[in-house]
């Protein structure tokens, strides 16, 4: 365990360093969300052979525990050199979640086909009708995948503890076990910073509230 007698970790952060990690929650985000909304769409509305096995095919994947594909994923992450890089932590986002593929894809599964339909005869392809008219109308679901990707990737210790080696790419959740010593806890800076680490995941769902519960609820198939 990265241990420190004092809060260096925060004392000797530079400003651009803070930076690149915000960046990274935000690619995060964006690729979950685009990357997950296509998955959804194609299943929902595209019909192909085989669309239906290849669905529950992406769901049996929910029942593989994370920590069985974690060693291969570090010796692939290792061969192609993104340790100690934040590429390991970016690009799961952009391979799509059988959950999130699934939110959405229950949620697409409402909207009406006619609208579909109507886009295609006025020429719009896949991609448009994707972007104008499936994205508007799921914003709810879309929020709900958004709120999750964040808390996911804000609050992820282990990724961060096990692919970055260089302290200036250390994460918030890794900098707060920095308060951490062997032989003395300083409780009153772990305590403020955890406030502030939390801070951003309840503003958050304070804000957005509305559109995650409706979200949920459409998706669940029940309504509230």
């Amino acid at each position: 365990m990265r241990t420190a007698a004092a809060p260096q970790f925060y004392e000797t952060k530079k400003f651009k360093d803070k930076v690149k990690q915000a960046i990274v929650f935000i690619v995060v985000l964006a690729g979950s969300v685009i990357v997950n909304s296509l998955v959804a769409y194609a299943f929902a509305k595209i019909r192909f052979k085989g669309r239906n096995t290849l669905f529950i095919v992406v769901l049996s994947t929910m029942l593989i525990p994370g920590f069985v594909t974690l060693v291969p994923q570090y010796i692939l992450f290792s061969k192609l050199g993104w340790v100690n890089t934040y590429l390991p932590l970016i690009v799961p986002a952009f391979l799509g979640s059988a959950f999130f593929i699934f939110l959405l894809r229950q949620f697409m599964m409402t909207i009406p086909n006619e609208l579909i339909e109507a886009a295609v005869l006025d020429g719009a392809n896949h991609i448009q009708i994707w972007w104008h008219i499936m994205l508007p109308l799921t914003k709810p679901a879309l929020i709900t995948v958004a709120i999750f990707s964040f808390n996911g990737a804000w609050n992820d210790l282990l990724g961060p503890l096990l692919y970055l080696n260089d302290e200036s790419l250390y994460t918030l959740q890794i900098g707060l076990q920095t308060f951490k010593g062997t032989v003395q806890t300083q409780w009153h800076y772990l305590m403020a910073m955890s406030v502030m680490v939390l801070l951003p995941v309840v503003l958050l769902f304070f804000f957005f509230q509305k559109h995650f519960i409706e979200g949920s609820n459409i998706a669940s198939g029940t309504k509230g």
